[in-house]
């Protein structure tokens, strides 16, 4: 059993930056690949981005490649997401999860997820 728990979300102007992080307990988190996902009221979650193992990797929804990276700290058991030139669009509770494969973008193959954190970016 794997436990994830995100943080850092808030109330943000466009163009501004949060940092998420997401603290894994439970399994061993190297043996995981992580990603985020995200929510928008009265839509589905979307992929966001994905990082494998050991962070070797990465990929990101075209909606925000260049403006959010995904990290990863293993002796920290944690996942970030930076998050930088926040849109409106962007307002959506972020969640995080984990994946027996080494990446993806499929919220199908992510075994295990977090509670989610409110970002909201104000126009």
């Amino acid at each position: 059993q794997v436990q994830l728990v995100e943080s850092g979300g808030g109330l943000v102007q466009a163009g501004g930056s949060l940092r998420l992080s997401c603290a894994a307990s439970g399994g061993t988190f190297s043996r995981y690949g992580m990603g985020w996902f995200r929510q928008a009221p009265g839509k589905e979650r979307e992929f966001v981005a994905t990082i494998s193992f050991r962070g070797g990797r990465t990929d990101y929804a075209d909606s925000v490649k260049g403006r959010f990276t995904i990290s990863r700290d293993n002796a920290k058991n944690t996942v970030y997401l930076q998050t930088n030139s926040l849109k409106p669009e962007d307002t959506a509770v972020y969640f995080c999860a984990a994946t027996v494969s080494p990446y993806s973008y499929r919220s199908h193959e992510y075994s295990y997820w977090g509670q989610g954190t409110q970002v909201t970016v104000s126009s």
